[in-house]
């Protein structure tokens, strides 16, 4: 009769450390989705300048912006993170002819990293290589706070880096979108900040 309620208490112990679990993991998912869907878009919006920038490929519309913030001299030297080793300088500049005069020379293609992780690693080398002091990110709105938190780990402490957010092709990204940049940046949080 005395082990009854012992294992009642178990039971209840079990319980109560699921549910600590559950709230807490609902917690990290909240704050994640609050900083995603909080970013503000600051292209069309306000014109930054920087030594260098980097744009983080994979979305529509990345190295067109960071193109033209090279070809309006808001930045001296451009860094596309995430190139395909098969892509050209060429490639990329031929379809923006309104984009005014941009010497190759400005324009440093980074063809290893194939994740945001791997930006950050790959592009920091060259940042100190080239001599950049501050830096410019551009990436998209949904993509922004999980690719910041990532460099900001990955470059010295106190190394400026400004945050170029785009909208993401249209003007809302889908619930599963969102969704799956939340698990990322959980995922993230563990492991690269």
């Amino acid at each position: 009769m005395k082990l009854q309620p012992l294992n009642s208490y178990r039971r209840f112990g079990v319980r109560i450390s699921i549910l600590m679990i559950f709230l807490i993991v609902l917690y990290f998912l909240w704050g994640e989705y609050r900083a995603i869907t909080s970013q503000p878009i600051s292209s069309w919006v306000k014109d930054p300048s920087a030594d260098c920038a980097i744009v983080l490929t994979g979305g529509a519309g990345r190295v067109r912006e960071g193109l033209s913030l090279l070809s309006r001299n808001l930045v001296k030297k451009l860094i596309i993170s995430g190139v395909h080793p098969d892509v050209e300088f060429s490639d990329l500049y031929s379809s923006w002819i309104y984009m005014g005069d941009i010497d190759e020379k400005d324009v440093l293609l980074e063809r290893r990293s194939s994740t945001t992780y791997g930006n950050a690693q790959q592009s920091l080398p060259i940042v100190e290589a080239i001599g950049c002091r501050e830096v410019i990110i551009v990436t998209s709105q949904l993509h922004m706070p999980r690719a910041f938190r990532t460099f900001v780990a990955a470059f010295p402490h106190g190394f400026p880096i400004y945050q170029h957010a785009l909208a993401a092709g249209r003007t809302e990204s889908t619930p599963t979108e969102v969704w799956v940049e939340v698990l990322k940046g959980i995922f993230y949080s563990l492991w690269a900040y």
